[in-house]
């Protein structure tokens, strides 16, 4: 009996030891590093969004300034307000990350345990 109590408890100490399914830091030095912590920003606008349009509440948008962020991130917003089949909080994210992504042309993939 002390024998399995102390396996199911060394069980969950390593378990709380494993990391979890988030992006780890990223290294200034990477070429995209700017990039992708935008696109992380862009992700959680697209989140709020989300959260925002299942309430009712009208959309957020950015003043456009010419530059590439307020576009993207006007984009992202308009399109979750307008497409029902992002119908839950991973999706939005998802769409958000993805779609950044693919127009400020990062080469990052997703990390293992999230949804692609």
């Amino acid at each position: 009996m002390k024998r399995l109590s102390l396996i199911a408890c060394s069980l969950l100490v390593a378990q709380s030891a494993w990391p979890h399914a988030h992006a780890g830091k990223i290294d200034d030095s990477m070429p995209d590093a700017q990039k992708i912590r935008f696109c992380e920003r862009v992700r959680d606008f697209a989140l709020q969004s989300y959260y925002d349009r299942e309430k009712g509440r009208p959309a957020k948008v950015f003043v456009e300034d010419g530059g590439d962020g307020a576009r993207i991130t006007n984009y992202v917003i308009k399109r979750i307000y307008e497409e029902p089949q992002i119908s839950s909080p991973k999706k939005a994210e998802t769409f958000g990350r993805a779609t950044c992504n693919e127009m400020m042309g990062t080469k990052f993939e997703v990390p293992q345990g999230e949804a692609k």
